[in-house]
């Protein structure tokens, strides 16, 4: 049950479509797009009965323009990276002085959130696997095994209390006990499937507060649109009874957030629209300090930039602002406030966050990790560059990175969902 909820979340969208979906996010241009005879702009029209019914299977990248026409998310590798490449592509990443980076685990997958367990089992989901990964270590070596597979898409996981917490699109699910029987997991309990099916935008990522409560976004199946009232929000889920709330509204598509430590107030970054140009709109990073706060989509952009569609009649000054802009086409996905005390002392309560890269645009940026200073009201936040070097040339990646996770000792782990690897980034004078 949804506390304040009001909408009727529209379920009507077929399987078939469901994994075309998916599978255009995944695939090239195609030949028919590639023909030399000159092609109309893609363009759909989401107020139609039968958009939400029976969708196109690229729905969700957006109206084409003509200066961005043809762009299309790349192929991914069909394999992880082999171990051998890692260590090759690791030697460009720069990072500030005295940090290293080194490769922790390779073979996971499509490598998306990650998790620790009590015992210090790595729980890893993934985007295109449809499997949940565990990996521990043997006798120093770091031992790969898929605990759970043919989901959906089981991007977001969580540990709590003993259990494992995998959110598969449209439900999540409850797995006690997971690090005892990593051989053969438990029946698993769904505490939560108040969610709607659609897979584009669909994929999630869960953060436990202090007492228990999951924050979860809910992102559009769309690029830009008006969407159902059980979208484009973050909510906040009690896993023990089902019940939730509407923390945030207006949100696009966040796959990342952390709870401030010194606050308890929930962040979380935000992916902005396409097909508006290469340079706009930006990335954003956010910070609940209201509930309910509407955070601009589809109205407004950025803070100041109003939809050149849905911004008509509305100001900007209506929604709540970013605390950051990220710049254009960033894909900001998994963040981390840094609590740990290997690094230096005002890498303190700072934020990492992990930028996939670009897309829709001619030129790929992005595809690093990111630092953010800021304090816990969000005031005079600045960022600058943490780890980059996974872009190589105008449109190709030898990795993306997509979620931070902080390790015992202090030092953080980077997943890569493109080379399918978990890096390690420590420190040392």
């Amino acid at each position: 049950m949804l506390i304040g909820y009001t909408g009727i979340v529209r379920k009507s969208l077929a399987l078939g479509a469901v994994a075309a979906a998916c599978a255009t996010l995944l695939m090239p241009l195609t030949a028919n797009a590639q023909a030399s005879a000159p092609a109309a702009l893609k363009s759909y029209d989401s107020t139609k009965k039968d958009f939400w019914a029976k969708p196109p299977p690229d729905w969700f990248l957006g109206d084409e323009t003509a200066a961005q026409k043809g762009l299309a998310p790349p192929a991914g590798p069909a394999l992880p990276t082999s171990m051998e490449d890692l260590e090759k592509n690791l030697k460009a990443i720069k990072l500030p002085k005295g940090f290293k980076i080194s490769v922790y685990a390779s073979g996971v997958n499509s490598a998306r959130q990650m998790a620790w367990g009590d015992k210090g089992t790595l729980f890893v989901g993934s985007f295109g696997a449809g499997t949940v990964y565990a990996i521990t270590d043997n006798a120093g070596k770091k031992e790969v095994k898929p605990i759970l597979t043919g989901m959906k898409m089981p991007t977001g996981i969580a540990f709590r209390d003993g259990a494992l917490y995998v959110a598969d699109i449209d439900k999540i699910l409850k797995y006690e006990n997971a690090e005892a029987n990593l051989a053969k997991m438990p029946e698993a309990k769904v505490v939560y499937d108040d969610m709607p099916p659609y897979v584009p935008h669909g994929w999630k990522y869960l953060t436990f507060d202090k007492n228990g409560m999951l924050y979860v976004p809910f992102g559009p199946p769309c690029n830009i649109c008006l969407p159902p009232t059980s979208l484009a929000q973050v909510r906040r889920v009690n896993p023990n009874t089902g019940e939730a709330e509407l923390m945030a509204i207006g949100v696009r598509n966040s796959v990342g957030g952390d709870v401030d430590p010194r606050s308890g107030d929930y962040w979380f970054t935000e992916n902005a629209r396409d097909w508006i140009s290469d340079d706009k709109p930006s990335d954003k990073l956010n910070h609940i300090a209201k509930i309910g706060a509407h955070y601009g989509y589809p109205y407004c952009h950025e803070g100041t930039m109003l939809d050149p569609k849905y911004g008509k009649g509305r100001n900007c000054s209506e929604f709540t602002p970013p605390v950051l802009n990220l710049g254009a086409h960033m894909a900001p996905l998994g963040m981390k406030f840094y609590t740990g005390k290997q690094f230096p002392a005002d890498y303190q309560n700072n934020i990492l966050i992990a930028e996939h890269g670009s897309w829709n645009r001619h030129k790929y940026q992005g595809g690093r990790i990111m630092r953010v200073i800021t304090d816990p009201q969000g005031k005079n936040a600045k960022q600058e560059v943490f780890a980059t070097g996974w872009i190589n040339g105008d449109q190709s990646y030898t990795g993306r990175p997509a979620d931070i996770l902080l390790a015992s000792d202090g030092s953080i782990l980077v997943a890569d969902d493109w080379a399918g690897a978990i890096y390690r980034i420590s420190y040392g004078k």
